[in-house]
């Protein structure tokens, strides 16, 4: 079942088109293949060196004749009006991971917690990136060839990171220092600390690396531990990922989150040909894993955390209302989003869709605020803020385009995309941005606010 909202709902602008990039399912063009030295747009050069050396400093810009389109209801980012350059959290957001019973403040305040890490898709590296500053603090290589493509990356409860490749593996970062262990026989903890990778055998940082032969592997999410209160830290946590054989073979993997080992599997049968499988992830309150697929007529998946039960349901797509969805994410009220030119609700206790009218222009990645009341924001061109319940765009900010848009735990929204990562003061648009990336290309949970909204809510 599903309901479509007029058009009269959403207001209407007109946005240039986004430019192509390493998944680039935008475009008619897409064969497929797994984006390694792919165009970014064109804020980088092809293969992104130069850029990524050389302009790697973070710069401020006010908006200029675009504000907000309204006020309207259900902003959810609070009343400061913070100029976007505090440290502390200025906006409502909800729980914050580690607040547990007499377990202190956490989360936001936490240095694990103070990061956005981006994919460099075309250097075979992960970027982490100061949320305050916005200046990079580490580089890492992704694989032990340098290669990958990595994508997707996802931040657990304990602050701690973990990325996909798109040409297979699951590689996890420790966040701070501390965490890390010796293991190249020189004294001290060598890691990175600038825009510079140390090489494989170096790097004391990672945790821990799991190879896998997928044709295709992108979707990564952290699901939820057990809360210990008399530790105040979350204990077994567990990651999900899938990966794709060929056209049509699909898995979805639990890994235990502490070593990397694979814990369960599941096939996905029936899912639609093509060259990515399952396209992105999330989890929900309770730790399950949902995945979209791309592909014309995709499908929504959700795999049962407790009982590996997978079920798939029709896209919204299968009406013929658009080709394909493109983001996601699951909010605090549990809701599904699928996001694309239009954009779409899924509510799992009656299994019905709600799909906007057409917004304009495309937009990629999403993600929403952690008030009950906020905003779902889309990247694309510029960055755009929708009513979660009318779905009416009440903020339209312009930024150099982006497929992916994260949130963090100071409330600003970021888009990444090319060579660079752009911090947005959701209520003034003031965008700072970082233009030292080589490549990137990231969409999903890159601070770990979107899991501590959903999941991060400890029962003591």
């Amino acid at each position: 079942m599903m309901r479509i909202l007029p058009a009269s709902v959403l207001l209407a602008f007109s946005v240039a088109a986004v430019g192509c990039g390493g998944d680039n399912p935008r475009g008619s063009g897409d064969d497929g293949t797994s984006g390694i030295g792919s165009a970014s747009n064109g804020s980088a050069d092809s293969t992104g060196e130069s850029s990524g050396e050389s302009n790697s400093g973070s710069t401020t810009t006010d908006p200029t004749d675009t504000g907000p389109t309204t006020n309207g209801d259900g902003d959810g980012d609070g009343d400061d009006d913070d100029d976007g350059g505090g440290s502390g959290t200025v906006f409502d957001l909800g729980t914050l991971p580690d607040a547990g019973l007499n377990c202190g403040a956490g989360g936001g305040n936490d240095p694990e917690f103070t990061f956005l890490w981006a994919a460099n898709s075309s250097q075979g590296t992960i970027s982490k990136i100061d949320t305050n500053t916005v200046m990079e603090v580490g580089r890492y290589q992704v694989r032990p060839d340098g290669q990958g493509s990595p994508s997707r990356t996802s931040v657990s409860l304990t602050g701690h990171v973990a990325v996909a490749s798109r040409q297979g593996g699951v590689t996890k970062f420790y966040a701070t220092e501390e965490f890390c262990e010796e293991s190249n026989g020189m004294p001290g903890i060598q890691t990175s600390l600038n825009n510079q990778a140390l090489p494989w055998d170096q790097e004391e940082c990672r945790a821990w690396h799991t190879p896998f032969d997928y044709n295709s592997q992108r979707p990564l999410a952290w699901a939820p531990g057990t809360w210990n209160a008399g530790s105040c830290e979350w204990d077994d946590e567990m990651l999900w990922t899938a990966g794709r054989y060929g056209s049509n073979q699909d898995q979805v993997l639990l890994l235990d989150g502490d070593t990397g080992v694979v814990v369960e599997t599941v096939d996905i049968p029936g899912l639609k040909s093509d060259s990515f499988g399952i396209y992105g992830a999330a989890v929900d309150s309770e730790g399950n894993f949902w995945g979209t697929g791309w592909a014309t007529g995709n499908h929504l998946i959700r795999v049962d955390r407790q009982t590996m039960e997978a079920t798939v349901w029709d896209g919204p797509s299968s009406t013929g209302l658009t080709s394909h969805w493109y983001g996601m994410t699951v909010d605090v009220n549990g809701y599904v989003w699928n996001c694309a030119s239009r954009v779409a609700r899924f509510d799992p206790m009656d299994e019905t869709w709600t799909v906007s009218d057409e917004l304009g222009s495309w937009a990629a990645g999403c993600m929403a605020d952690a008030d009950p009341d906020g905003l779902l924001w889309l990247g694309g061109t510029g960055v755009r803020g929708l009513n979660r319940e009318t779905f009416e765009v009440v903020y339209n900010w312009p930024t150099p385009s982006s497929y992916g848009v994260s949130v963090d735990f100071n409330g600003y929204v970021w888009a990444v995309d090319g060579n660079g990562a752009h911090r947005v003061d959701p209520m003034t648009g003031q965008v700072t941005s970082y233009n030292g990336l080589v490549g990137a290309y990231t969409y999903s949970d890159m601070t770990g606010a979107a899991l501590s909204a959903v999941g991060g809510n400890p029962s003591g």
